[in-house]
């Protein structure tokens, strides 16, 4: 505590009296662009992650950043996300889960949680899909693969259940929201995005429109991305074109047939 302490005097000694505009600007009210589900595990930081100021993003966080489907329950999320759409007018959601993550780590042995942890047991029942999809396909793999593969399927299907709220699934029907699903790496810092055209997460940058895209992205890009470029393309095309990263092959999902999606999530993996 006296640690804390010491960081609220800091933060008002060294960051708030430089910042006086913004804050005078927050008092008068919040305009967040995006609103972020993750986590609530102590090693993801939604605002050092994306380097946002204060009051760009609006934060759901909880074990496994999980989205409990409409009606499941009258707990916070639901509230949280159609203040965010409804009241601030966010247009773009980010859901994005972790590496290690201790939740999904207690998803693969759900009965065990029983009786120690009987909350945590009835919440990570709102990711049953991703144990039985884990259970039925990817029964080859085991430790730290299969918990990476649980992490980036968890992610797909909280988008799932967000797309049961009625102003999520209206303003997706008139394409007037944009949903991503994120997964962050602890030991590298990097962040990956999934595609649904290719069924694989690539990095962010790629998944741009073109007109959004400057000279240095373009650079980062082509550093960092593992994907093949054709000679043909100038940088600015090649940008926007597919970067599968080596994450991809970690994450080895399968395309799931339109039977299969309605057997395990009961609808359609659409995402458009």
């Amino acid at each position: 505590m006296k640690k804390l302490i010491k960081g609220l005097r800091e933060f008002k000694a060294n960051y708030v009296s430089t910042h006086q505009e913004l804050f005078e600007q927050l008092s008068q009210g919040q305009k967040p662009r995006v609103l972020f589900i993750t986590c609530s595990d102590s090693r993801i930081d939604p605002n050092l992650i994306t380097q946002a100021q204060l009051g760009e993003l609006f934060v759901i966080r909880n074990a496994g950043n999980i989205v409990p489907p409409f009606g499941a329950t009258n707990g916070g999320e639901g509230a949280t996300i159609e203040y965010a759409v409804q009241a601030l007018g966010i247009r773009q959601i980010i859901v994005c889960g972790h590496s290690h993550c201790g939740a999904m780590k207690g998803l693969m042995k759900l009965n065990s949680l029983v009786e120690e942890m009987p909350l945590v047991h009835d919440w990570l029942k709102y990711a049953e899909a991703t144990r039985r999809l884990a259970k039925d396909h990817y029964s080859q793999y085991e430790g730290e693969e299969l918990l990476e593969i649980v992490t980036a399927e968890n992610v797909l299907t909280q988008i799932e259940n967000l797309r049961t709220y009625p102003v999520i699934h209206s303003l997706l029907y008139q394409k007037r929201l944009k949903i991503y699903a994120w997964v962050y790496h602890i030991e590298s810092g990097e962040i990956l995005a999934y595609d649904p055209e290719s069924h694989g997460y690539v990095l962010p940058q790629s998944q741009l429109p073109a007109s959004e895209i400057d000279e240095s992205l373009v650079k980062e890009i082509l550093a960092n991305g593992n994907g093949v470029v054709n000679n043909h393309h100038s940088e600015q095309e090649a940008s926007v074109i597919e970067f599968t990263s080596d994450m991809h092959q970690r994450f080895p999902m399968t395309r799931l047939s339109p039977e299969q999606a309605e057997r395990i999530y009961g609808r359609s993996l659409k995402t458009d």
